[in-house]
């Protein structure tokens, strides 16, 4: 493809490109290729800008970077956002892109969600597939990516590649870091979904201002023109802010739950195999059926509905469909049942929010019992948010009856210290429970599964569909094997329990 019709198609006038032919894009000069336009960005710990001259020796034709960057021997594409300007020009490379593109934003409840809409949207005969943390889950499998939001190029080439295999719906996951470092730039998004918010990654974004800043860019800088938000009305200041932002860039605005006007949940009451929604729709009232457990699996649900309906779904088909839905991996997942009969879920929470959302799914079912117990075990991440480890601890405390504090991907951290802080906040927090601390991941969930009676419940958080614990960083980081589903399958297997 000639980049002068690439510069053309975004937009990008006054640049010279004369009769240079396009082989492909790349933001690492290790894949650079004769015809490659090279993008070069400056990064917390590397700068992009240092490899140009590596980049342009391999054949790279042109070089998107800050004007002030040195481009000796190709074409200076220049950008004070070249990270944007990359993105929109690898848009006009990579195509054709599936005709129906959602996108889902918030703190907690993407994944779920994202994977549930590629659900409502196959049950109804749609060739549809997802994007995001469990990786790229199309019609036919699922391949991992290892990022929430791929880099802009995998993610553009991962869109032509589906559209190509037949795929016409795509939902993926918008992460705050995608949305800042301007990886989903340049196709069009039909509709966008906010989950809800809460404390994360401020050890990236360093305010909660800057955190939902990148969220809303979702909304005003990446959906196309006549989209369609569609936002979870969670009852608080940064929800309400989200519908209105949307308002202010979105053609229409749908917002769901408690609140909302257009899919509005009136009651949900837990039942045996997950609980049955009460819902005004278009006037009218209905009951659902969920085989989900969980207030916010219903949210999920609902947003994941509201998403199919926005972009062309049978309304009442993509409601009765919701009966259908199946547990996400890693989700609130059961994994296992214990010799005594306790079941043994997972769940990815790694927020105080969503440990505490996690633990509400499954107090009703074991307030059932008088006697019987909740037991959680958690941890938390090395090199990442160190302020929300206090919180978690507090948050299993206040609804747990057995908590034990465990290693979660300590990364360069010291665990124990990790530990501690997690520790401190449970023992500050009010409630009865008890507190046990069990550094070997294994040994806690075998620990946990060993001393869970006939009615409690086990419950293992942090890390879901996660298959590797890891330790160490930089050259010195080690990967081990280690899949929580697994382990408590194989702990509850050998003292006898059910896989």
């Amino acid at each position: 493809m000639k980049l002068a019709r690439i510069l053309e198609g975004a937009g990008m006038t006054g640049v010279d490109a004369g009769d240079t032919n396009v082989t492909g894009f790349a933001i690492d000069h290790r894949k650079v290729a004769p015809g490659t336009v090279f993008g070069a960005f400056r990064g917390a710990s590397v700068n992009g800008e240092d490899f140009i001259p590596a980049a342009v020796e391999a054949g790279a034709v042109a070089v998107v970077a800050r004007p002030e960057a040195r481009v000796e021997r190709a074409l200076h594409i220049a950008d004070a956002e070249p990270r944007r300007a990359f993105a929109n020009l690898a848009a006009q490379f990579f195509t054709p892109v599936p005709d129906t593109i959602v996108a889902v934003t918030g703190t907690n409840g993407k994944t779920s969600t994202v994977e549930m809409t590629r659900k409502l949207w196959r049950m109804a005969g749609e060739r549809a597939a997802s994007i995001g943390t469990l990786g790229v889950t199309t019609p036919d499998g699922s391949v991992s990516t290892g990022l929430t939001t791929p880099d802009i190029v995998t993610f553009l080439s991962n869109l032509t590649g589906l559209a190509r295999e037949g795929v016409t719906h795509v939902a993926y996951e918008a992460s705050s870091h995608g949305l800042s470092q301007y990886r989903n730039e340049g196709v069009k998004v039909r509709a966008a979904a906010f989950t809800n918010f809460s404390r994360d990654h401020l050890d990236y974004h360093e305010t909660m201002e800057n955190y939902f800043a990148a969220k809303m860019r979702l909304f005003s800088e990446v959906t196309d023109e006549n989209a369609t938000a569609v936002v979870w009305t969670g009852g608080d200041e940064w929800t309400a802010m989200a519908a209105e932002h949307a308002r202010t860039c979105c053609a229409r605005v749908l917002t769901v739950g408690e609140q909302g006007d257009f899919i509005r949940l009136l009651a949900h009451t837990p039942t045996q195999l997950g609980q049955e929604l009460e819902v005004e729709f278009d006037g009218e009232t209905r009951k659902l059926q969920l085989p989900l457990i969980g207030a916010y699996q219903a949210a999920n649900a609902l947003t994941a509905a509201a998403l199919v309906i926005a972009t062309g779904g049978d309304p009442l088909t993509t409601l009765s469909n919701i009966a259908r839905l199946q547990p996400v991996r890693g989700r609130l997942e059961r994994a296992a049942i214990a010799q005594s009969g306790a079941p043994v879920y997972i769940d990815y929470a790694h927020t105080p929010d969503a440990l505490e959302a996690a633990i509400a799914a499954l107090r009703p079912h074991v307030a059932e019992h008088p006697n019987a117990r909740l037991i959680t075990v958690f941890g938390a991440g090395g090199d990442r948010d160190a302020g929300k480890r206090a919180p978690m601890g507090a948050a299993a405390a206040r609804h747990s009856d057995v908590i034990i504090v465990t290693d979660d991907n300590p990364r360069g951290e010291d665990a124990a210290a990790i530990r501690r802080a997690v520790m401190a906040g449970a023992e500050g927090a009010k409630g009865e429970h008890a507190l046990f601390e069990i550094g070997d991941r294994r040994e806690a969930i075998q620990a946990a599964i060993r001393d869970a009676g006939p009615q409690d419940i086990v419950l293992v958080a942090g890390k879901g569909h996660e298959q590797g614990q890891i330790i160490g960083r930089a050259a010195d980081m080690k990967v081990l094997p280690f899949d929580d589903v697994a382990v408590a399958r194989e702990c509850a297997a050998a003292q006898g329990g059910n896989a």
